[in-house]
């Protein structure tokens, strides 16, 4: 069962970049709230988010996560969103996945996902630049990062 939604853990991220006068966009905001369920799947088993990521060009993504902040496309997103509500350890988890991946761009954060199985798996033979709506699979996600969470 998801410990958060999906406008919950964005939010979190957003307000924490914010607060840090780091600019977040919706490419980068995409990868975190990833990092966030693939490390929840590894290491817990379980879902962080109850949305399916897609594997697009640009990496991961979740299709109404992008839609919801589309207007700002390449700029950071400026909303003022609200605080969510979250349980400690979900806020403990968010805060890990931050201090892993916060501090990189958009752009390594996307050559990282394409490197790592779960997306690539997804996109299997497609070209490069070829539109992909193929779900990645939560499994394999969760086979995926508790193997790197054990080595």
């Amino acid at each position: 069962m998801a410990k958060a939604t999906t406008d919950e853990v964005a939010n979190w991220f957003i307000r924490l970049a914010h607060e840090l006068g780091d600019p977040i966009t919706n490419l980068k905001l995409q990868k975190l709230v990833y990092y966030a369920q693939a490390w929840h799947l590894g290491l817990y088993g379980e879902p962080l988010i109850p949305d399916a990521f897609e594997a697009w060009v640009h990496g991961p993504a979740i299709p109404s996560l992008y839609e919801r902040f589309s207007q700002y496309k390449w700029n950071p997103i400026s909303d003022e969103v609200p605080a969510p509500s979250l349980a400690q350890e979900v806020e403990d988890h968010l805060r890990e996945v931050d201090e892993a991946y916060g501090g990189r761009s958009c752009w390594e954060l996307e050559r990282m996902t394409h490197s790592e199985e779960p997306w690539l798996a997804a996109r299997g033979a497609l070209d490069p630049d070829a539109e992909c709506q193929t779900p990645i699979s939560e499994e394999l996600m969760m086979d995926y990062y508790a193997l790197r969470a054990a080595a």
